[in-house]
């Protein structure tokens, strides 16, 4: 199982906190860092970094981790920007960029900005066109593109990735985002789920990549869970009760959540045997995540968690 490290600088924080936690990563032996990629929090302004421009810094002041967005929107950028960007990264990394790509979905961010977010179908066409589009600027399909909404002309787009540069296509939908994982996709990642719900989506993405001539084993899958966890059931009791206080909840209450959801929690060995469930269902990443700025992130925790998990 791989583990990846996964931050959410909307909610707050600099470059400089950033780059503090990517080089904790990275020391402490995780395969990625993840960033996502909002300029809110939901209603919310703060310092809120720009995801792609913050990578690009990492690419350079890192040496082994992979660097990842999850997800870009695409009513962000232009196909074309995503593609010349994402080569760029994969250059300036030594080709460690890894890049998601999502429809977008914060209402409240668009409108504060000012960018357009068409309605869902809509969106998901343009996701169609989106990856259809970079594949084809990043050397994967030939001939150019041409669709409804975004046209590329038959040009090799230079500088290529050094090698194939994995896409990430991420989202709860049971049905397109799965489907169009299984068409695109190097990685399919989503949130922490119980076990039907998980092997429903992994059933869609599977269909899709045979019906594409894929091999379906060829898309990792991957999941993002808070860590709520203790080296003993004390240290557990004690995270368990100041993560619910700040979700104003019950212990008992946030417990039970954590448990349908099957995100990690408990003790090391029990978050252990959920980290088993997900392997057995084919999960081969698992992003632990943290929704808070980024300044209030103990670097001693991100390792901590890592050796208490990865045994």
């Amino acid at each position: 199982m791989e583990f990846g490290l996964m931050v959410e600088p909307q909610m707050g924080g600099t470059y400089a906190e950033l780059l503090n936690l990517a080089r904790a990563a990275e020391n402490a032996g995780y395969t990625a860092f993840a960033r996502s990629d909002h300029y809110l929090a939901g209603e919310n302004s703060v310092a809120a970094t720009d995801a792609l421009t913050t990578i690009a810094g990492l690419a350079r002041e890192t040496d082994t981790i992979k660097l990842t967005v999850l997800v870009t929107p695409l009513t962000f950028r232009h196909p074309g920007v995503i593609a010349k960007t994402a080569t760029t990264l994969d250059e300036m990394s030594g080709g460690r960029f890894e890049l998601g790509v999502g429809t977008g979905w914060m209402e409240s961010e668009h409108r504060a900005f000012g960018i357009a977010l068409p309605e869902m179908r809509a969106r998901f066409s343009l996701l169609f066109e989106t990856l259809a589009y970079i594949h084809a600027a990043t050397g994967r399909s030939s001939g150019g593109f041409v669709g409804r909404h975004f046209r590329l002309e038959d040009i090799e787009v230079l500088p290529q990735p050094a090698t194939r540069l994995p896409i990430i296509i991420g989202g709860m939908g049971k049905q397109r985002t799965p489907s169009i994982a299984g068409r695109f996709a190097d990685e399919y990642n989503m949130f922490a789920s119980n076990a039907e719900e998980l092997s429903a989506r992994l059933d869609v993405m599977v269909s899709s990549a045979t019906e594409m001539d894929r091999d379906p084993g060829e898309v990792k899958v991957s999941i993002m869970s808070s860590a709520i966890i203790g080296e003993d059931e004390a240290e557990y009791r004690e995270a368990l009760a100041a993560a619910a206080s700040e979700r104003d909840k019950e212990p008992d209450e946030l417990e039970a959540i954590l448990a349908e959801r099957r995100m990690l929690h408990g003790t090391y060995e029990q978050a252990a045997a959920i980290i088993d469930d997900y392997r057995r269902q084919g999960v081969g990443r698992i992003y632990i995540q943290h929704f808070a700025p980024l300044g209030e992130i103990d670097p001693e925790e991100v390792t901590r968690h890592f050796r208490g998990l990865s045994g």
